[in-house]
């Protein structure tokens, strides 16, 4: 059985939650598979070195989520993720700390690269008509609306490129910066610059380039990523 690391607790945030990314780390590590049974909620509290109930409220709160099954009489088990379960988890924050949130980051910063180049494979007449009403959306709407125009766009290649699971991981990827960080801070880049980023995506795809595409995403994230690094920076200064 894996050990977990006894915690330190930390004044900003609450006792539980932080048991609840210790055991997210713990289901998410590969040495618990699917229908495993974890441990009794007092090996969990003579582990973490903390008390009963917060591991209880931590168990619930995973079990809300649909990471465990709590079986009376039984104990308690892994029931495994789905995209579903990673898109409520991203939501909530619960995956993320210091090093998550530059993980989060730079995983994303990966994941539209290739979506976009899958986008590009994949292509057809209705989904580059789509892609392209985004786009002139981004250019003609309200100053307020420009965030939620940039992240249609983006959320219409996931749709274009065809893969599920990618397209949903992003998904809640893109509201836990959006809604984090974002809206906390005013990580965005100006208006006419990141639009600008995305008219070569957009050309890319519509003449079906995958690897242009591929490019101008990558170009594109770079600017975005170093923005919101900053940003984290200046948060935990």
């Amino acid at each position: 059985m894996a050990e977990l690391a006894r915690i330190t607790v930390e004044p900003r945030e609450p006792l539980a939650a932080e048991v609840s990314r210790r055991l997210i780390d713990y289901l998410m590590s590969g040495e618990v598979q699917p229908g495993d049974r974890i441990p009794s909620e007092r090996q969990l509290t003579e582990m973490l070195g903390v008390n009963r109930p917060t591991v209880r409220e931590a168990i619930k709160s995973l079990g809300f989520l649909g990471l465990l099954e709590i079986r009376q009489s039984s104990g308690t088990y892994f029931r495994g993720t789905d995209s579903d379960v990673l898109y409520r988890l991203f939501e909530l924050g619960l995956v993320l700390g210091e090093r998550g949130s530059r993980d989060m980051v730079h995983a994303r910063a990966e994941l539209e690269v290739i979506v976009a180049g899958l986008a590009a494979q994949a292509r057809d007449e209705a989904g580059v008509e789509l892609l392209r009403a985004r786009l002139t959306a981004m250019r003609e709407c309200p100053d307020e609306e420009f965030p939620e125009a940039d992240t249609a766009f983006h959320a219409a290649l996931g749709e274009l490129a065809g893969n599920t699971v990618l397209r949903d991981m992003l998904k809640g990827m893109r509201a836990m910066i959006q809604r984090g960080w974002v809206e906390r801070t005013g990580a965005v880049r100006p208006r006419e610059v990141a639009y600008a980023d995305h008219v070569p995506i957009f050309e890319a795809v519509a003449q079906g380039d995958a690897a242009a595409a591929r490019t101008a995403m990558a170009r594109h994230m770079e600017g975005a990523s170093r923005r919101l690094m900053e940003a984290l920076e200046q948060r935990e200064a």
